[in-house]
């Protein structure tokens, strides 16, 4: 397929998906940039004083979200980074010089094993150990029992390669004891973390408190631009502005990015709670709409989500599934699914999606759910 027709097959599924009149959320690319910037304009004062002075590398707006973004998570202090990439590569080398170890005990599906093109060894001097390969969240007994020293045990919250699974609060709290026995400090991969409150039945703080840094993105569950955050103890904060200008992260004007994170913080965290309890619902509607449907195979992953984000798998190519979901969307003007990629395990012939149920998704009841299943395998031959 050449560039062009690329382009407009992504176009096409773009211009379908942002004119359907129902969805289970809405994704980024979907808008334009000035529908991003009408809606910027219109609900930025609302959250930060807008005249006042623009800021330049961090001194108004970005230190106000960094203020902000601490208290939620209830640690000393943030700094804002550019990316979240960034942002773990410096969180590890920072503890990596303070603990004098260089390793780090992760996820194999975690996102700087997967993501990141080898940043933490290429860039940051890090090398990487797995207490596990399963689908889930290493145990207390696995981090415990690897046969190597590590200076940082880096937590996936949720784990979004296996499913945006997340261990019980007991299993958690029992993996950041076991990792304190090695004499290990604890980060939380925290991008998706704002979601993940209600799985654990406890407060957004309490959770962070478990671990010594937490990195936050600003885009992936609020809504923003970009942008990402790490927290923790203040000294660890300032060495960390150290290194982020290092890394070229000081960026001259970033006030975008920062309003349209605290409108997140203001208009989207408050939600999630609620998404991920019609997610329940919209995941157990999926089940019962793909058996009415006689799909041969399907799996809905985790079958009760435990945020508001989870996987689909069908036994049908991935450009079949993304043409139906796309057909679904202009013929119907219902976003069921977006795009569809194959397994990345299991036997030949499977996809995978992933679902998200936002704002948009809290009008479906599950009848809805199961008439677009039916909308939707009907498009598949």
């Amino acid at each position: 397929m050449t560039d062009s027709h690329s382009k407009d097959d992504r176009h096409r599924r773009l211009a379908a998906w942002r004119g359907a009149t129902r969805a289970l959320s809405r994704i980024a690319a979907e808008r334009r940039i000035g529908d991003r910037l009408a809606d910027l304009t219109a609900h930025a004062g609302t959250v930060y004083d807008l005249d006042d002075w623009t800021d330049m590398y961090g001194d108004g707006i970005v230190g106000e979200l960094e203020r902000r973004t601490a208290r939620a998570l209830g640690m000393e202090a943030a700094a804002f980074f550019p990316t979240g990439t960034m942002a773990q590569q410096v969180a590890l080398r920072c503890w990596a010089g303070r603990t004098g170890n260089r390793t780090v005990a992760l996820h194999p599906r975690a996102h700087p094993e997967t993501n990141e093109r080898d940043a933490f060894s290429a860039v940051s001097g890090l090398r990487t150990v797995h207490p596990t390969a399963g689908p889930r969240l290493p145990t207390a007994d696995e981090v415990r029992s690897l046969d190597e020293p590590f200076g940082a045990l880096m937590l996936e919250l949720p784990l979004r390669d296996a499913g945006f699974i997340l261990p019980t609060w007991d299993e958690l709290t029992a993996v950041v004891e076991a990792a304190r026995e090695r004499d290990a400090v604890v980060h939380f991969d925290g991008a998706r973390l704002w979601e993940c409150t209600p799985h654990f039945g406890r407060p957004l703080e309490e959770v962070a408190a478990l671990a010594d840094s937490v990195y936050v993105s600003f885009y992936k569950s609020l809504g923003g631009m970009s942008g990402a955050a790490l927290v923790g103890p203040q000294s660890l904060i300032d060495e960390a502005r150290a290194w982020r200008h290092r890394y070229g992260g000081d960026l001259f004007q970033q006030y975008p990015a920062a309003l349209s994170a605290l409108l997140g913080l203001e208009r989207e965290l408050p939600r999630l709670p609620d998404y991920v309890a019609h997610a329940k619902v919209v995941a157990q509607a999926l089940g019962k709409g793909f058996e009415a449907a006689g799909v041969p195979w399907f799996q809905v992953h985790p079958e009760v989500p435990h945020t508001h984000r989870f996987q689909v798998w069908l036994p049908y190519a991935p450009d079949v599934l993304t043409e139906a979901a796309v057909r679904l969307a202009e013929e119907t003007g219902v976003t069921l699914f977006h795009r569809w990629f194959p397994a990345p395990e299991g036997p030949p012939g499977l996809s995978v999606t992933e679902v998200t149920v936002a704002a948009e998704g809290l009008e479906w009841a599950a009848q809805d759910v199961v008439a677009a299943v039916a909308a939707f395998t009907g498009r598949l031959a």
